[in-house]
């Protein structure tokens, strides 16, 4: 009967799937717990691997199809049972019967056929033409320059010869039967065109591509964040010399001690988590009538993929060290990239965190990750001058937008609480210390 491959359960927040590649097809030969297809969901991208090894019969689901949990996918056959029915398929039902010899009556018909080709049947002109006594050299240069048949001119010469007598009475006969060739109208001179446009270059037009269930549910999430929350954002700068001077004098011994570099992140995660402590509605949500305050931090870190943005969740981000989160942003990045995040990793954030400045960018408005009520966005560090005591400095400044749900959160306290987010970073030492 073979084993059935199957949709493996999925969590209560992912309804369906969609059938994507298919890495094996049906005839090929699969071992156990190798990876046969793909399965896009509202969040990540699930590989389904095969439940015993043998041979993949049939596939019943294919690629863009719709599928929700448990359901059949394929068909495994073992190894035994796919070559016993491969082998009686390939197995003859019937022996031909040799041809029998070619009788000595069919040879000699074949021969005979083979000896009236179209060449022998029908003599060509080149053939007649040989029959014909040669032509003088006057006599071919008119036939050539005229462009006559000498075949069809009546010969006088002595054995049939062709003279040049009879090629000129010929010529003379065909002028005056032919009427006085009047001078064709004169066509009035076209107008100058314009030369051709170059062609396009090739992929000029437009390109219809379906969108990704992963894109699909992102455009979803935007537009239900814009649609159910009064979503407002307060901006900051801050001054990111600390940070580069402490980084710039323990980079090498932090990254020979934990195999990562020590990046910017982490400092934002732990200056946000003091804020929370002094601001707990930022790290709440609004669910119906009520407030939900989580006394917990799982931190979602937004991660650019080529399928689009997926945002991995930090748990218990306050006790990590910063070599935790380092290490651990670095796995999720690898494993983002690679469509192998578990949809678990995917949930349960209560704030989020995007760093656009990686691609550039010196300011926006994050939008709101619900039910998440908060967002901070980094952007791009620039050289600017700055006043410090009276004097005019060049420092490395830093954008930042926290956007917010105001129906929350008020905007006393967003404005306070990104504050605080600003001094823990211009003071790093302060996240050490706790204060």
């Amino acid at each position: 009967m073979g084993t059935e491959v199957r949709v493996p359960r999925l969590p209560e927040s992912v309804t369906e799937a969609v059938v994507g590649d298919w890495h094996k097809k049906p005839g090929d030969r699969v071992q156990r717990d190798e990876t046969l297809l793909d399965l896009e969901t509202d969040k990540v991208v699930l590989d389904v691997p095969s439940p015993g090894a043998g041979v993949l019969r049939e596939v019943k689901k294919e690629k863009g199809a719709t599928v929700g949990s448990e359901e059949v996918l394929g068909i495994i056959e073992a190894a035994g049972e796919a070559e016993e029915e491969t082998a009686q398929e390939s197995s003859p039902k019937s022996t031909p019967s040799k041809q029998a010899p070619e009788s000595k009556t069919q040879a000699t018909e074949k021969k005979k056929t083979r000896a009236d080709s179209p060449e022998t049947a029908f003599p060509s002109k080149e053939t007649e033409a040989e029959k014909m006594p040669p032509l003088s050299p006057a006599v071919r240069r008119l036939v050539r320059e005229h462009q006559l048949d000498p075949r069809g001119i009546p010969a006088t010469g002595r054995d049939g010869r062709l003279t040049k007598a009879d090629v000129v009475q010929f010529l003379q006969a065909e002028e005056e039967q032919e009427p006085a060739a009047t001078p064709p109208p004169t066509e009035p001179e076209a107008p100058e065109t314009k030369p051709a446009p170059a062609p396009r270059e090739e992929g000029y037009g437009v390109r219809r591509e379906a969108m990704s269930r992963l894109r699909q549910r992102i455009a979803e999430r935007m537009l239900e964040s814009q649609q159910t929350t009064a979503t407002l954002s307060t901006f900051n700068e801050v001054n990111m010399q600390g940070i580069m001077e402490l980084r710039h004098r323990y980079r090498d011994a932090f990254e020979e001690r934990y195999g990562v570099r020590l990046g910017f992140m982490s400092f934002f995660i732990k200056a946000c988590i003091e804020a929370f402590k002094r601001y707990p509605v930022v790290n709440a949500a609004v669910q119906d009538d009520d407030i939900l305050y989580y006394h917990y931090y799982h931190i979602g870190i937004a991660v650019a993929t080529p399928r689009g943005l997926v945002v991995p969740v930090l748990r218990d981000a306050d006790q990590l060290s910063f070599a935790d989160i380092e290490l651990q942003i670095m796995d999720f990045a690898e494993r983002a990239r690679s469509g192998r995040l578990t949809i678990e990793e995917l949930s349960g954030g209560t704030f989020t965190i995007t760093n656009g400045g990686v691609f550039g960018s010196l300011l926006s408005t994050p939008i709101l990750n619900p039910p998440q009520s908060a967002i901070l966005g980094m952007h791009k560090i620039e050289d600017r001058p700055v006043a410090e005591n009276g004097e005019v400095k060049i420092r490395p400044m830093m954008y930042v937008a926290l956007s917010y749900d105001h129906r929350l959160i008020d905007g006393k306290g967003a404005v306070q609480f990104l504050v605080a987010v600003k001094e823990a970073l211009e003071d790093p030492v302060r996240l050490l210390l706790e204060v």
